[in-house]
C-alpha cells in the first residue's frame, strides 16, 4: 500500500493532536465568528453571542462571553449537544455532527465527556485558525472548497494524494446539495465544517500509516488485527 505526503504534522501551525495545518493567513473578517448580530465569520464558527456577561477574574471577557453563550444550561461545561447548537457554517447551515464529535474528542482532554473553560480556550483558537486556512484556500470566495482547492490545500499540508484518492475524499465530504443556495441551505462543495474534518482525517490516517511503515518505503504489511486496531483507534 502506497501513500503520499509526510508522516507528522503538516508544516507550520502549532502542532498537537488534530492541529490545523498552516494557519496565520490573516485574521478572519469580524474576528472570531463575528461581532454580535453579524454572520459567523468566514467559513464558519460560533453563532453570535447575545448580550454581555461579566467574566470571572483573570478570564478574557470575550472568550468568557462565548463560553457562557454556548453553555446554555449553565453547568460550567459544554456538552456535545450544546456545541452542535452553537457551531454554524458561513452559510448559516449547522455543523456536521461527525465534525462536532471530532472536536469533542480533540478538546475533551480530561475525557469527562464535556468541555470546560480551559478546554474551550483551545477550541476557540482552533476554530479561528481553521477559518484562516479555509479563507486562504477558498480562492474563488464561493464559501466552499472545490476539488482543485482541496488538492492545493492537502498538497501544501504535505499530503500528495493520487487523483483517485482526491476524488474519493471530495465525494465523501462534499454534500453536493441539490437545493438552491441561501441562508440556512447548504451549498455545493465542501463546507467549512467538513473541510476541517477531511483535513484532520487525512492527517490522522497518514500518521497512523507512518507509524506502521517503519522503513519509510511507502508500503506496509499488516494482519487483520493490526488493521482493525489502527482503524478503531482513530476518532
Amino acid at each position: 500500500m502506497s501513500y503520499g505526503g509526510g508522516y507528522g504534522a503538516p508544516p507550520g501551525g502549532g502542532g498537537g493532536y488534530g492541529a490545523p495545518p498552516g494557519g496565520g493567513y490573516g485574521a478572519p473578517p469580524g474576528g472570531y465568528g463575528a461581532p454580535p448580530g453579524g454572520p459567523p465569520g468566514y467559513g464558519g464558527g460560533f453563532a453570535p453571542p447575545p448580550g454581555n456577561r461579566g467574566p470571572p477574574p483573570g478570564a478574557d471577557p470575550q472568550l468568557w462571553q462565548w463560553f457562557q453563550t454556548v453553555d446554555t444550561d449553565r453547568s460550567g461545561a459544554i456538552t456535545a449537544t450544546e456545541l452542535e447548537r452553537a457551531l454554524i457554517n458561513g452559510d448559516w447551515t449547522p455543523f456536521d455532527l461527525d465534525t462536532v464529535k471530532l472536536l469533542m474528542t480533540i478538546f475533551d482532554t480530561d475525557r469527562s465527556g464535556t468541555i470546560g473553560f480551559n478546554e474551550f480556550s483551545g477550541l476557540w483558537k482552533y476554530i479561528k485558525d481553521w477559518q484562516n486556512v479555509f479563507k486562504h484556500f477558498d480562492r474563488d470566495r464561493s464559501g466552499s472548497i472545490d476539488g482543485q482547492e482541496l488538492r492545493d490545500a492537502l498538497a501544501q499540508f504535505g499530503y500528495n494524494l493520487s487523483p483517485p484518492l482526491l476524488d474519493l475524499v471530495q465525494k465523501k465530504y462534499d454534500v453536493k446539495a441539490t437545493a438552491a443556495s441561501g441562508r440556512g441551505m447548504p451549498v455545493p462543495g465542501i463546507s467549512f465544517d467538513r473541510f476541517v474534518r477531511a483535513c484532520v482525517v487525512v492527517k490522522q490516517l497518514s500518521e497512523a500509516f507512518g507509524r506502521l511503515d517503519t522503513d519509510r518505503d511507502g508500503w506496509i504489511q499488516i494482519n487483520y488485527d493490526q488493521f482493525m486496531q489502527t482503524v478503531l483507534s482513530l476518532p
